[in-house]
């Protein structure tokens, strides 16, 4: 049997999947609802979805609850109070040690994200974690590699 990666999806990606009908992350929810991958979010990051759209494009709620459905995403447990200060030693903001942190306890194949600054670029934190961190185009290279 094939291994289904199971790719955890943060805020931003995610947003810009339902933002966008084109590019990566839209991509990605099309994968997940195509059941290739298993995608993952945390409560948290289904709080801030909600916020988010809410504030920038209210329009797009209905889209939201459709797109969790189809896309078969499942909202993860909150984190090991342990993962959660490991988390933390990389990530001085409360919100993206969760985030991390429930992604490190569910033993994801990879993080998707858009935010450069503190993921991406986090060069000590890319390099204590098990899974890749990366934006949904580095996501589909890695995907694809694993495909051939």
């Amino acid at each position: 049997m094939i291994h289904k990666p199971s790719v955890y999806l943060y805020t931003s990606a995610l947003f810009a999947g339902i933002w966008s009908a084109k590019g990566g992350a839209r991509l990605i929810l099309k994968l997940g609802e195509a059941g290739v991958i298993q995608l993952l979010l945390s409560s948290l990051v289904l709080t801030e979805i909600e916020n988010a759209l809410r504030s920038k494009a209210p329009d797009l709620l209905g889209a939201l609850a459709l797109i969790l459905d189809r896309s078969n995403i499942l909202v993860v447990k909150s984190a090991l109070p342990e993962t959660l200060q490991q988390s933390q030693a990389f990530l001085h903001h409360s919100g993206d040690a969760q985030v991390l942190a429930a992604a490190w306890d569910n033993s994801v194949d990879y993080f998707v994200t858009l935010d450069r600054k503190h993921f991406i670029d986090n060069h000590s934190l890319k390099s204590a974690v098990p899974f890749p961190i990366g934006t949904p185009g580095d996501f589909l290279s890695w995907f694809r590699a694993k495909l051939l």
